[in-house]
């Protein structure tokens, strides 16, 4: 019976809530609140609410390119990776009180977190289109640079708290370091997310559709998914981090909500009011961002060690 209380618990997590029956819904309402959003900021209509969902049920009715060998097999793998590592991710999310988790849970949430952006770049080298392959460079320089600043945020607030285990992070009082972390964590968002104003690997002006160029039919379709769950795991990641966990389990899931969905109006507000940056721009930024941000870390984390 101990045993099968926490495997209930993990299921729950993972199929129903945080996990696919919530998160699933809640990646195309994201994407419509994103596309909206923007429009309504530049002064056009945007897409109708259900848009999202019917692109991913087109999207499956239409036929793939034809495919052989290990590079075929390849592609129609990676978006299938992408989408089972973003559900993972949300599901590790501790929204509700007393949800479980382990020790170290919050490694491998890093590592699903990563998981798609890894599968991008494998997506685009594996095409062999140039386009694709361009958008791939893109991806991976900007994504070196960004997971620089995220990664030391993340071990940041870790260090702060003295725990991996996500439970115990969204349930400690928060400290000056906990706070500059969720701060870096919000600048690394865009990038992570493909949004203006680094939007570099999928610039349609410039490299088509980048590392999607050669994809079509269900397997966009999962990628927009996978797209789509990342949005519901980056902002949850935020929210879990911001919110305490008080009071009932629904006043937690509804503040869990809430805060996501604040986050997704955040990052659609700069979206609309900046321009695509280019890569050597990015890149500084984000190098920038580190040295910035380590000079805090360090700063507040002697101002801790000095007060105790």
């Amino acid at each position: 019976m101990n045993l099968l209380n926490p495997l209930v618990t993990a299921l729950a997590r993972l199929l129903i809530f945080p996990g696919l029956l919530f998160a699933v819904p809640a990646a195309w309402f994201f994407l419509w609140v994103e596309r909206k959003s923007v429009a309504l900021m530049q002064e056009r209509v945007g897409p109708p609410f259900m848009q999202p969902f019917w692109d991913f049920v087109k999207l499956l009715g239409k036929s793939t390119p034809p495919r052989r060998g290990v590079a075929g097999l390849l592609m129609r793998a990676w978006p299938l990776i992408a989408v089972s590592a973003a559900g993972g991710a949300v599901g590790l999310l501790p929204v509700l009180p007393s949800s479980g988790g382990f020790e170290g849970d919050l490694i491998l949430l890093l590592a699903l977190l990563e998981l798609p952006s890894i599968c991008i770049i494998a997506a685009g080298f594996s095409s062999r289109s140039i386009f694709g392959e361009i958008g791939s460079a893109r991806e991976a320089a900007l994504s070196v640079s960004y997971n620089i600043v995220f990664l030391l945020a993340i071990v940041s607030i870790a260090a702060s708290q003295h725990t991996f285990r996500l439970e115990a992070l969204a349930a400690l009082p928060a400290s000056p370091l906990h706070w500059l972390g969720v701060l870096a964590i919000l600048v690394c968002l865009p990038a992570k997310l493909h949004i203006n104003p680094f939007s570099l690997p999928n610039a349609e002006q410039e490299i088509y559709a980048g590392p999607m160029t050669e994809y079509a039919g269900p397997e966009l379709a999962m990628w927009e998914l996978s797209h789509g769950l990342e949005w519901v795991a980056g902002t949850g990641l935020v929210a879990t981090l911001v919110a305490p966990h008080v009071g009932a389990a629904w006043i937690a899931a509804c503040i869990f909500v809430a805060i996501s969905f604040a986050v997704v109006l955040l990052l659609s507000a700069l979206a609309a009011a900046t321009a695509r940056l280019a890569i050597d721009s990015s890149v500084r930024f984000y190098w920038q961002c580190t040295l910035i941000f380590a000079v805090l870390a360090v700063s507040s984390a002697l101002f801790m060690r000095f007060r105790s």
